[in-house]
């Protein structure tokens, strides 16, 4: 009886000292079987496409079908792939069945930024700006004017760092994040425009008028007061009736009548 105990105890010892060597002569001889893609958002954002990807996993060396797993170089891949601005993170590992993984978390973006310089950006949840390519634009608020775009900013440097300075990107990104929290303002207001002052002009997708914010100081009393203005006046005299509603002045909303 004793034998058999000491013979059960003794078999995941050897399990455990064969296993390494096995698995080690299996990776030598493992060649790769297939590649799977799994991006995040995928039917939401298409910054990237699977065949993107795998252009990016070929890089110059063609398929990589049959290739042993040893000689494919995981960590360049990965590089090649995280180079993508639009993409938030990228994870690339082999797996024992000889699967090269690809995992793409896609960057959620909350507006897009065409400054008057020239240039198309979004900005992301997060801060990050990346350049808009050809391959998919989503309906995002869309800002525009006078808006400075930093080298530090094209160098991957989150717009909300201390080190970002003379630009009011911030103070739009944080008006964009206050409405996006706000079912009504986040479907009412399509643009925003920055003037040579670093003043407000929001064009709403309701009414045919210009909404001035003027600066974005005390911006949440601004919402406030014509998130009034529309709902006691604008259905009595009519929603087109004014050009122009001002919000500039504390506690004062002025309007400009139709010509």
């Amino acid at each position: 009886m004793r034998k058999v105990l000491q013979i059960l105890l003794l078999i995941p010892v050897l399990y455990m000292i064969i296993l390494p060597f096995f698995l080690s002569a299996s990776a030598s001889t493992r060649t790769c079987s297939r590649i799977s893609i799994n991006i995040v958002d995928s039917s939401d954002y298409h910054f990237v496409t699977k065949q993107h990807l795998l252009n990016l996993v070929y890089g110059n060396g063609g398929s990589i079908i049959g290739k042993p797993v040893k000689e494919i170089k995981v960590p360049e891949i990965e590089s090649r792939i995280n180079a993508l601005r639009e993409l938030k993170e990228a994870e690339v590992y082999t797996s024992i069945d000889g699967t090269l993984h690809l995992f793409i978390d896609q960057r959620n973006p909350v507006m897009r930024v065409m400054p008057n310089e020239g240039g198309d950006f979004f900005v992301d949840e997060d801060g990050f700006l990346f350049r808009r390519r050809n391959l998919f634009t989503p309906r995002l608020h869309i800002i525009e004017g006078n808006i400075n775009i930093t080298p530090a900013m094209l160098d991957s440097v989150c717009i909300l760092d201390t080190m970002i300075k003379n630009t009011i990107l911030k103070d739009v990104y944080h008006f964009v994040s206050y409405i996006d929290n706000s079912s009504f303002w986040s479907a009412q207001i399509d643009q925003i425009y920055v003037d040579g002052k670093n003043e407000i002009d929001l064009i709403p997708r309701v009414g045919n008028h210009t909404i001035h914010l003027g600066t974005f100081e005390n911006y949440r009393d601004k919402l406030r007061n014509l998130g009034a203005f529309y709902d006691k006046v604008l259905p009595e005299v009519g929603w087109n009736k004014y050009s122009v509603i001002n919000l500039e002045f504390e506690d004062q909303i002025v309007c400009k009548r139709r010509q």
